[in-house]
């Protein structure tokens, strides 16, 4: 009787009737197998911070080629950064990481590249020379033909169907390396 009047006093429940909370465990599993299961809710994937991502450049840490007096003068380009086929490699490589690997078309209209149009992308940043993309080229040759020896380009084996994006960044680490022994 002293339970009840403080309960009462108190406007609290009177929980007499529950000895250990079982009984009221149990009953909320019961009402709980009654509800319908809550769908499974699927959320977009989070940015890097509320305030959106920064946004990622493919030539980081390269020294962009810069105009003289008398390029501006003239108004043409600056001369290229000169650097070597295995920076030309990786640089390919970064370009697709960053702009996306495409097969049949030089690029997109989403700005995915193939082999080809990555190497004219990173010429026309002003890194290298032709005669560094014409070396890269030989050196994924070498590799191909290696592999297999039904392969006569650079753009057929980037073509082949099945060609995945990791097949392609494979094979230019592995170009890459060759050619900094060299």
């Amino acid at each position: 009787m002293t339970r009840t009047r403080t309960a009462a006093l108190l406007a609290l429940p009177d929980l007499a009737f529950v000895a250990d909370g079982g009984e009221l465990v149990r009953e909320i599993e019961r009402y709980l197998a009654t509800q319908p299961k809550p769908q499974p809710t699927r959320y977009a994937v989070p940015t890097v911070c509320p305030h959106g991502q920064a946004p990622v450049t493919w030539d980081l840490g390269m020294t962009r080629p810069q105009p003289t007096a008398m390029d501006r003068l003239r108004r043409r380009p600056p001369a290229p950064t000169p650097i070597d086929t295995a920076t030309h490699l990786r640089l390919l490589s970064r370009y697709l990481t960053v702009h996306g690997w495409c097969q049949g078309l030089l690029w997109d209209e989403s700005g995915r590249r193939c082999l080809l149009g990555a190497q004219l992308a990173v010429l026309a940043a002003g890194y290298g020379t032709q005669a560094t993309a014409m070396d890269a080229r030989r050196h994924l040759m070498e590799q191909f033909t290696a592999q297999d020896p039904t392969v006569r380009t650079v753009d057929q084996w980037n073509d082949h169907p099945g060609r995945t994006a990791a097949q392609v960044h494979r094979a230019l680490d592995i170009a890459a390396a060759r050619a900094a022994r060299h």
